[in-house]
């Protein structure tokens, strides 16, 4: 007995004339994928012009009105007063998010990383 059942040819099966018909004319599959792929490309080409043109904007060059603005709004910077404040604001910070511990060496290990002296086994 055969594995898979045997079953008789039939030429008038749909699958059959469709794969005749794809055999004979191949651009009915291929000309709509094609297309599809096409017509996506210049759809999404205006999303990606809209990306460039956001990244346009932000890297643009200030007229001279905008650099009068901003320098009419700055302070003068000291840089003794920056320094303190900076040194203030990390020792605050350090001392509340960490604490030392040491990590525990596995056993075995001399003190200052020599390699043991009784192998594993």
């Amino acid at each position: 007995m055969a594995v898979f059942p045997s079953r008789p040819y039939n030429p008038n099966a749909p699958s059959n004339r469709i794969n005749s018909v794809l055999r004979k004319y191949p651009l009915l599959f291929g000309g709509p994928f094609i297309g599809i792929i096409v017509i996506a490309s210049f759809g999404l080409s205006s999303f990606t012009q809209t990306r460039y043109d956001l990244q346009k904007q932000k890297t643009s060059v200030m007229s001279p009105e905008e650099e009068k603005r901003l320098e009419a709004k700055r302070r003068p910077v000291d840089r003794r007063e920056e320094y303190f404040r900076l040194s203030a604001e990390t020792t605050a910070k350090e001392a509340d998010d960490w604490d030392v511990v040491r990590v525990p060496r596995p056993s075995g290990t001399a003190e200052w990383g020599l390699p043991p002296t009784n192998p594993r086994r």
